[in-house]
């Protein structure tokens, strides 16, 4: 049943999903012509709104080509590939394979979302090269389907936030750490049972071996060995200077073990960039090693840089005219304490699809859920995690996030899609009966 289910989706979405730019842009006159008929701007007012957005969450952003673009650097260095290397020689054909891949990419996406996404897809272009038989589209597929428990995780931006002094409704609530969202004994059970089941449910659904697509190995070839310098001069030796890298990271782990030793565990966004940073400068072992993985990484973020605007401008729509606050008012209309994490959830899971920014979509629900929980009783780290989980549950549909992993995989949007929803109604399941029971 997982297969044909699969198949239909897989087809579906090959004839109808557009390019992901372009689904950026249809979503931008879907939410335009639903706050013209909702809120009572005029069609002047809403396009004064999309272009004040347009730019209007460029530090945000900033922080997440950075989470990306050190998490892919720190993914591509030597002993993490070896690593890769050694884990893909152990499947013993496709079904072990695309089990071990989704398993990696959800630990992964739990450390780390930007981590996640690369090693995602570096693992699964190992596995194809080593492991006969596969489907790489698939093996992709299974690897982005780890990115949907990434804001349950430690890099959660949802989470994070409230962890950090002064955030939105610090008034209302104070700081949420992390153990009350992320370390939470019900956050721990939905997103590990999401992680060690999410294997079995691509087993079920994989490609018969006559379906099978053949890959071209043009898109598994390695980017080619940077040649060693003619010249042995000043620059080349302090560029290849083993001895200044580990100074330099030295100086990043003694900060990051005085800021623990001072403030506790504060995980907050820009210490996990720190982490992963300094983390492949060490691991990189010289500078211009570094630099080299950087300037590979970052070309990853061509569709986030293109597209972020896009998404700044749809929730510039969304916000200024109240459209996401409708939405969120339409599920706590009807909810009761018992309910309200789920329906939180899935609002959250609507309003994704026009925010793709775990950290616009808080700006756009935390003001208007948090308080409204609170009201009825919920506990307020209920409501943020129920936001948060929305947010990472339509990513299975909603290709923004997809694009950095599709770069390194080099396919499409379409090759990977149709896999993905039967993780969006498996996972919505499993989080749904979470938020209710636990």
């Amino acid at each position: 049943m997982l297969h044909s289910m699969a198949r239909f989706f897989v087809v579906l979405v090959q004839r109808y999903l557009p390019d992901a730019y372009l689904f950026a842009v249809l979503l931008t006159f879907v939410a335009f012509v639903m706050a013209l008929a909702l809120t009572g701007k005029s069609a002047l007012d809403l396009v004064v709104m999309w272009g004040n957005g347009l730019y209007g969450i460029l530090a945000f952003a900033m922080q997440m080509i950075l989470i990306l673009v050190t998490g892919h650097a720190l993914a591509s260095s030597k002993p993490i590939k070896s690593f890769l290397r050694t884990l893909a020689s152990i499947p013993q054909g496709p079904a072990q394979a695309v089990m071990l891949v989704t398993f990696v990419s959800g630990v992964a996406n739990f450390l780390n979302w930007g981590f996640g996404l690369v090693v995602a897809a570096l693992f699964a272009r190992e596995i194809a090269r080593q492991v006969k038989g596969v489907d790489y589209s698939f093996m992709v597929a299974a690897g982005y389907s780890g990115f949907v428990i990434w804001h349950a995780g430690i890099s959660g931006s949802i989470p994070l936030a409230v962890a950090t002094k002064g955030h939105i409704v610090e008034k209302m609530t104070g700081i949420i750490p992390v153990s009350a969202t992320i370390f939470s004994h019900w956050n721990l059970i939905i997103t590990w049972t999401i992680i060690l089941t999410l294997p079995i449910l691509f087993k079920l659904m994989a490609p018969k071996p006559e379906e099978v697509i053949a890959v071209n190995p043009e898109l598994l070839a390695e980017p080619p060995e940077p040649e060693p310098p003619k010249e042995h001069t000043l620059a080349t030796w302090l560029e290849n200077s083993v001895a200044i890298n580990m100074l330099f990271g030295a100086m990043g782990v003694v900060y990051l073990i005085n800021h623990f030793i001072t403030k506790g565990f504060d995980l907050n966004l820009n210490i996990v960039i720190f982490i992963f940073f300094i983390a492949g400068v060490i691991l990189h072992m010289t500078p211009i090693n570094y630099v080299r993985a950087v300037n590979e990484a970052i070309k990853g973020a061509g569709g986030i840089a293109l597209q972020f605007p896009l998404y700044g401008g749809i929730q510039g729509i969304m916000v200024t005219s109240g459209l996401a606050g409708i939405i969120a008012k339409w599920f706590i209309a009807f909810s009761t304490k018992a309910t309200f994490p789920l329906f939180t959830f899935f609002a959250g899971g609507i309003i994704n699809m026009f925010v793709p920014s775990g950290g616009g979509q808080w700006i756009v629900q935390g003001p208007i859920n948090v308080p409204a929980g609170m009201a009825l009783g919920v506990d307020p780290a209920k409501v943020v995690m129920g936001i948060a989980y929305g947010d990472q549950w339509t990513n299975m549909i909603q290709p923004f996030w997809a694009l950095p992993l599709l770069g390194i995989a080099k396919l499409g949007v379409r090759d990977i899609m149709g896999y993905c929803v039967v993780t969006l109604i498996y996972t919505g399941i499993i989080i749904s009966l979470g938020l209710l029971f636990l």
